[in-house]
């Protein structure tokens, strides 16, 4: 979100939560608090035409690779242990 600043917001009664998940996007994202706050502000107010980086995973697409060391592990996961459960 490049475009020049018109207007400054101070945000009052943030709750707890939404904070929370807020800055732990920012931290995910390696981007501002403020870059995620706004991005949250355009999609729920409706706004299109925003030029802001998307988060998606499109780029995953296709992109998975068999792997039998992780299906193997994946597997043994399903094991249920009788005794534990005795």
């Amino acid at each position: 979100m490049k475009n020049k600043a018109i207007r400054q917001y101070t945000i009052r009664n943030v709750p707890q939560a939404l904070d929370r998940v807020l800055r732990r996007k920012a931290q995910s994202e390696k981007r501002s608090l403020n870059e995620i706050a706004l991005e949250a502000l355009h999609r729920g107010a409706g706004v299109t035409g925003i030029d802001h980086p998307f988060t998606d995973l499109d780029a995953l697409i296709n992109s998975w690779e068999e792997d039998p060391d992780f299906e193997r592990a994946l597997s043994q996961q399903d094991v249920v242990e009788e005794r534990p459960w005795r």
